[in-house]
């Protein structure tokens, strides 16, 4: 079946070509000597820049906000992301302070903690704890709905 195709582009080679040649023939006189009415001009890369430049200022943010109908879900979302972003943020902050604090004279170790914790006033305790068990359920629970939205289960 290829070599059957081979042989049929080949037969119609030639044709292409006299084709071509037959349109080139047909261009009246007067269309080879009509000159472009676009000039180009060479620019430096400085000036290509700033041209460039120019125009993204006068360019919309892509996608453009205004264009959307605000949506309850995006509240959601949008606390999802700063709930995980607060949490993995602390833990980053312990972690990188329980390895580099004995490095830099700062003792992190558990007894150190604890009498820290002890010494603070209990309204902060309260409020610390509370912040970050509620952030903590809230983007557990958060994760858990998403997962069953992408599964299809709850549409």
């Amino acid at each position: 079946m290829i070599a059957s195709r081979v042989g049929l582009v080949a037969r119609r080679q030639p044709l292409a070509t006299s084709r071509l040649i037959a349109s080139q023939s047909r261009v009246t006189p007067l269309a080879r000597h009509l000159v472009r009415s676009v000039q180009t001009e060479s620019l430096p890369p400085s000036a290509a820049t700033d041209i460039l430049n120019a125009q993204r200022v006068r360019r919309p943010s892509s996608p453009h906000f205004t264009i959307y109908q605000p949506q309850i879900t995006w509240l959601g979302s949008i606390a999802n992301r700063a709930t995980g972003g607060v949490l993995s943020g602390a833990l980053y902050v312990f972690a990188l302070a329980y390895l580099a604090g004995p490095v830099v004279g700062i003792p992190v170790d558990t007894t150190h903690v604890v009498d820290l914790v002890t010494a603070l006033p209990e309204w902060f305790k309260y409020t610390v704890k509370g912040a970050l068990g509620m952030s903590f359920s809230y983007h557990s629970w958060n994760g858990i709905r998403h997962l069953l939205w992408d599964a299809g289960r709850c549409e």
